[in-house]
């Protein structure tokens, strides 16, 4: 219950890691707007609606929980993703920032679609659906209401040591990162904190690579599964919930049951 009574936003929680964090944060008594597109892995338009599905099993369980549909990347929708949720439980506290998709291939033959694309989902998604949410927090500040806002960015380790055929991601990537750090220094004023994690977890898109299939297979002998999108759910959960308020500007890498703090850029 560490989450009880708070509103949360994740978006792209229709699959993966996003879905797992919608999931324990219900269970820990938050209030969760479930965004997504419903898009593939490449960003191409999906068939289903998974976060009805997401809002179905929340609710099976007694918790609360709402669709939206947004693009995270469009203002006036990510905008409107913020209202929504002020609107249907009359606050916000938490944002976790998690959709994207991926279009890799080798920067020599990448494109400017593929470029722009992954650009605009990841880094631009951050920003303009996180630039609304402080804008709400701002204001309840200045009306000298006590604030207690909470951003989660999802950045990656290919942002922070590269990663082959993946230029536009590792791009995006990095730039999530040096975004936390900004908002952490310029936001705190206002009673916010922002923090990133740097999963690594079994979902669609890291088994789409067989070398990583393999590794992250769930062990069939009952032993504890290191790369189940819990055990990342968990740090994101504990982060939106009243007992980080002294964390903020941290980039926290969970993966294989190991949880780390990463260093910045350093002289030498």
């Amino acid at each position: 219950g560490i989450c009880e009574n708070q509103v949360v936003i994740v978006t792209g929680a229709g699959r993966g890691l996003g879905r797992s964090h919608a999931l324990e944060l219900a269970r820990q008594g938050a209030k969760v707007l479930v965004n997504d597109l419903g898009v593939e892995r490449d960003g191409s338009e999906g068939s289903d609606s998974p976060a009805q599905q997401v809002v179905n099993e929340i609710l099976a369980f007694g918790g609360e929980a709402a669709v939206n549909a947004a693009d995270v990347a469009d203002w006036q929708q990510a905008e409107s993703m913020i209202q929504q949720a002020i609107n249907t439980w009359g606050r916000l506290d938490g944002l976790v920032c998690n959709a994207g998709f991926l279009r890799d291939r080798m920067l020599a033959s990448m494109n400017e679609e593929e470029w722009d694309s992954v650009i605009r989902v990841h880094l631009k998604g951050h920003f303009c659906i996180a630039s609304h949410a402080v804008q709400y927090w701002r204001h309840q500040s200045k009306l000298g209401n006590a604030v207690s806002g909470r951003l989660i960015n999802t950045t990656s380790g290919a942002g922070l040591q590269g990663s082959i055929g993946q230029s536009n991601y590792a791009a995006a990537k990095a730039g999530i990162a040096a975004l936390t750090l900004n908002q952490a220094a310029e936001l705190g004023r206002y009673g916010i904190t922002a923090n990133a994690i740097c999963p690594v977890a079994r979902t669609g898109m890291t088994t789409a690579v067989p070398a990583m299939a393999e590794r992250m297979a769930a062990p069939d002998d009952g032993s504890f599964d290191h790369f189940a999108p819990e055990n990342v759910s968990s740090v994101v959960t504990w982060l939106c919930s009243e007992h980080s308020g002294h964390v903020t500007g941290q980039i926290i890498e969970a993966e294989g049951g190991r949880i780390a703090i990463a260093d910045g850029w350093r002289s030498t």
